[in-house]
């Protein structure tokens, strides 16, 4: 498998040997999941943290009415699991699924921890994306509950649009927290403008 775009992506929080490059690659496995299929199921055990190379996934769960709720979504070099469920190995609270077709490395438990442990460096790279990721959640959070509907739809538009013209409108409102039928309000009142 040709592992040189995660190893890209390693590169620009560590550095990395030409020998690290080699034998990284024995960790990593590719595949691609057909656009809808799902990687991960709620309720199974949650064997992998998934890094995408091409396409898109999201991390969603039913909720209590029986509504699909987003919580995230990854795109290219990005990388997505039921975090909790995937540290301890157990049954997973979320379902995570291909949005589009989408071809990603696949690291199980086993091999992340032997990787960690080989490679230190490596320690620093997942550190500083977990950090990044949790900042992103916070603000999530905050904009939740504190910006109109409208306003949340403008600043992620504004902010990431490389999502917003490939995800399908059901899925946006779902992660947005509104009904697809109020998110087709705000982007018709957007186009007036």
């Amino acid at each position: 498998m040709n592992s040189s775009k995660i190893i890209s992506h390693f590169r620009k929080f560590i550095e990395l040997s030409s020998q690290d490059e080699k034998e990284l690659d024995k960790f990593f496995k590719s595949k691609i999941f057909s656009k809808k299929e799902h990687l991960l199921l709620e309720g199974s055990r949650c064997k992998y943290h998934y890094f995408v190379l091409t396409g898109c996934l999201r991390l969603y769960y039913i909720n209590e009415k029986g509504i699909d709720q987003t919580i995230q979504f990854a795109i290219e070099d990005w990388w997505l699991t039921d975090y909790n469920a995937f540290s301890h190995q157990s049954n997973a609270n979320f379902s995570i699924q291909a949005v589009e077709k989408t071809e990603v490395i696949i690291l199980d438990h086993k091999d992340q921890e032997e990787l960690l442990l080989k490679f230190p460096k490596l320690e620093r790279y997942f550190r500083l994306l977990y950090q990044k990721a949790y900042a992103a959640s916070q603000f999530r959070i905050k904009y939740l509950f504190n910006y109109s509907r409208e306003d949340i739809y403008h600043h992620f538009t504004d902010n990431f649009p490389e999502f917003t013209n490939r995800i399908p409108q059901n899925l946006l409102a779902s992660f947005l927290n509104m009904t697809p039928e109020y998110l087709s309000e705000i982007k018709a009142k957007k186009r007036k403008k």
